[in-house]
């Protein structure tokens, strides 16, 4: 039978009286428990089971739950227990209860009080039905305050249902797979990237990840291996199938989830098709190191692959020769009967020089009229020569271009690895040093480096000591070339260095900047140049002429080398130039290098006010993703689109992708190299805002630029 809590509260009393002996210890006991429920945070009640839900007693929680006091409550004096519950809850909560009492007469039902403020709180009611001491039947129970709880609550509900919209409506695939391969969810954007209706057709059909989605099934255990190392994966790029047979390139981001315990539970993560993203890139990536012209490995490529046939005769046994071809009169010829004659030359000396090779050789175009090829020789030691006498004959077949019959010869220069150099640059320069020994020999003919070879060496150490004289004797100057708008109107110079040594004569930036980047000279030459042209600029604003732009190309060197934004800020002050004047170039490979710490150094230069350029696009290879994060105004397509460029070519796309993409970034395209108005013409068509090269001036000294914006003022 339940004895009611208040009954048990009078029998302590009761217990005092009749037994006086016990009176301490009940006494403690009565009181322990009327302070117990005074304080509960709550309200302990009994009411009877009516319409009102009248309350025969109320703790001192009340007033804290409700802001009544207990004698407000009590009898209904002030107000009922039913009115303070919700309107909406009423009914519910009456239902619930009934039910109780006619099971076991336990119940637990949360509803909404309004407390005498007219807040409303949930709350949690616990009790019991009793039979007080008249034999009455009533409630006992307690009332406490759950609102936070509820809070809680609710918004872990409406998180999940934000999630849950956001994995079923969002545009980027959304996946659970377990450790074996199972789809556990799916969104129905990965449905449709698949090619399945639903995400439940996708999760049933698909029931091992690695063999039936991915196109190499070692991914998988690839995807699976990275996130064992490093948590997650992002990015990770792979092929995969699609429901008709078809496939597309995904980029997955995903990392593994894990229970409380730490067990394994399930990889989480999006997959986003970027096939054609992928292929664009591809097109980049193809145009960064391949010329567009041949088609054939251009330097950038040539590097990674002597790196190979380094590794191969490391591996294999044998060596490697590397052949510097030069055409012997093809200047000639592209001087008399144009660059269009000249380009289909190169494209059949090209495949003349691919079908000598083996497969595992390579020939690379490397600027001009210039070729270096790669050769293993794994054979007699006689091999290598006899490749070449092959080279030579077939070269100076003719060649029979829109009726003309044209005869090319070559010169050779061959330096072997690893007796010659193991790297690329000393055998390139001890090849090229054998390729002029040629020459003098004849011409159509080969000639392997040797140390007597050697006076390509004594005239760059000639060089080199001018040069670190040059900058102190006022060799060095800066010149300015112009850059256009569409109307052809000057918006800004770009400043050039130029040596003219008494002794050398004009030295050409093409000797002497590689020269001065491997002695240490360039920051040197690159600071005095910025100085010299944020001066020149100052001035000619100063002498009243129109305000025109400054670009400088900054050296690699000086911008690895962290004092670059600390060196502009002064020249800026120095010149009094003011910074939104100042373009500084920095070209695509050099931005690449180290992407997070480039993008420190160009925020820097941003907040000087200076304008940013990056310089040779399409030389290197840029990620998109990377390339909108870096602070630039400025875009200059490379000069080698420029000079292949001809209406409906796979330069002229590449070239149009190219100042779509600047345009679509919101940087001002810029086409350097323009030599001709149909290339001119071209650019403007295609959305060019600015044009630089010879059509519109070459490199002039200060005093020139002078006269030239007397001219357009």
């Amino acid at each position: 039978m339940n004895i009611p809590l208040l009954t048990r509260l009078r029998a302590s009393k009761e217990i005092k009286e009749l037994f006086p002996g016990a009176a301490a210890s009940t006494i403690n006991s009565q009181r322990m428990l009327a302070v117990l429920i005074d304080n509960l945070d709550g309200m302990v009640f009994r009411c009877r089971i009516d319409v009102h839900w009248t309350m025969l007693f109320v703790s001192d929680g009340a007033s804290r739950l409700t802001g009544y006091h207990p004698e407000d409550l009590i009898g209904n004096q002030t107000i009922s227990y039913e009115l303070l519950t919700h309107a909406d809850d009423r009914s519910r909560v009456r239902r619930e209860i009934l039910f109780a009492l006619a099971g076991e007469g336990r119940y637990r039902v949360e509803y909404r009080l309004i407390d005498r403020d007219g807040r409303v709180r949930w709350v949690l009611e616990r009790g019991m039905a009793v039979v007080d001491e008249i034999g009455q039947r009533v409630l006992e129970g307690f009332v406490e305050d759950v609102s936070e709880q509820m809070a809680v609550h609710q918004q872990l509900a409406a998180a999940e249902s934000r999630y849950r919209s956001l994995f079923e409506h969002s545009v980027v695939g959304l996946f659970q797979t377990s450790a074996d391969g199972h789809y556990l969810a799916a969104n129905m954007a990965l449905a449709r990237m698949y090619g399945y209706g639903t995400p439940q057709a996708l999760m049933a059909d698909l029931s091992d990840i690695g063999r039936r989605l991915y196109v190499d099934p070692l991914r998988r255990d690839e995807f699976k291996r990275l996130i064992a190392e490093q948590g997650v994966i992002t990015n990770f790029e792979a092929e995969v199938f699609r429901r008709d047979g078809s496939t597309l390139w995904i980029a997955e981001s995903a990392h593994a989830v894990y229970g409380p315990g730490g067990a394994f539970l399930y990889y989480q993560g999006t997959a986003e098709d970027i096939s054609e993203r992928k292929r664009y890139r591809d097109q980049l990536e193809f145009q960064a190191n391949h010329d567009p012209l041949t088609r054939l490995p251009n330097r950038n490529l040539l590097r990674d692959r002597l790196s190979q046939a380094q590794a191969m005769a490391e591996r294999e046994g044998g060596s490697v020769a590397l052949a510097f071809v030069d055409l012997d009169n093809f200047k000639v010829i592209n001087d008399s009967l144009g660059h269009g004659i000249g380009d289909r030359l190169l494209v059949t000396i090209a495949r003349r020089l691919k079908l000598c090779l083996r497969s595992i050789d390579t020939v690379a175009r490397y600027g001009g009229d210039e070729f270096v090829l790669i050769l293993h020789q794994l054979g007699p030691p006689d091999l290598v020569g006899r490749v070449l006498e092959r080279i030579l004959q077939d070269i100076a077949e003719p060649i029979e271009i829109d009726g003309h019959e044209l005869t090319v010869s070559c010169s050779i220069g061959v330096s072997m690895l690893p007796d010659d150099g193991t790297e690329l640059e000393t055998l390139l320069q001890n090849a090229d040093v054998a390729m002029y020994s040629a020459k003098a020999s004849g011409r159509s003919a080969y000639a392997f480096y040797t140390p007597a070879l050697n006076s390509a060496a004594v005239e760059r150490l000639q060089l080199e000591g001018a040069l670190r004289r040059a900058l102190e004797r006022g060799e060095i100057t800066a010149h300015f070339q112009p850059k256009v708008d569409a109307a052809g109107r000057t918006l800004s110079f770009e400043a050039l260095a130029r040596w003219e040594s008494p002794e050398l004569g004009s030295i050409s930036p093409v000797k002497f900047i590689p020269i001065a980047e491997d002695i240490g000279l360039i920051e040197s030459i690159t600071l005095f140049i910025l100085r010299s042209a944020c001066q020149a600029a100052a001035d000619w604003q100063r002498a009243g002429l129109p305000p025109v732009g400054m670009a400088v190309n900054l050296s690699p060197n000086l911008f690895r080398s962290g004092t670059l934004v600390d060196a502009v800020a002064g020249i800026l002050k120095e010149t009094e130039l003011a910074p939104a004047c100042l373009e500084l170039e920095i070209t695509e490979s050099t931005m690449m290098e180290r992407t997070d710490e480039s993008i420190v150094q160009l925020t820097a230069l941003k907040a000087l006010g200076a304008r940013l350029a990056i310089d040779d696009f399409g030389t290197g290879y840029s990620s998109l993703a990377y390339l909108r994060r870096y602070p630039l105004d400025i875009l200059k397509i490379d000069r080698s689109f420029i000079s292949d460029l001809a209406p409906g070519s796979e330069t002229a796309t590449l070239t149009r992708a190219i100042v779509s993409l600047g345009q679509a970034l919101g940087l001002t395209v810029v086409a350097e190299g323009v030599e001709t108005a149909a290339q001119w013409g071209f650019l403007r068509e295609m959305g060019c805002h600015e044009f630089q090269g010879y059509l519109f001036s070459r490199p002039m000294p200060a005093e020139a630029v002078v006269r030239w914006l007397a001219r357009e003022a």
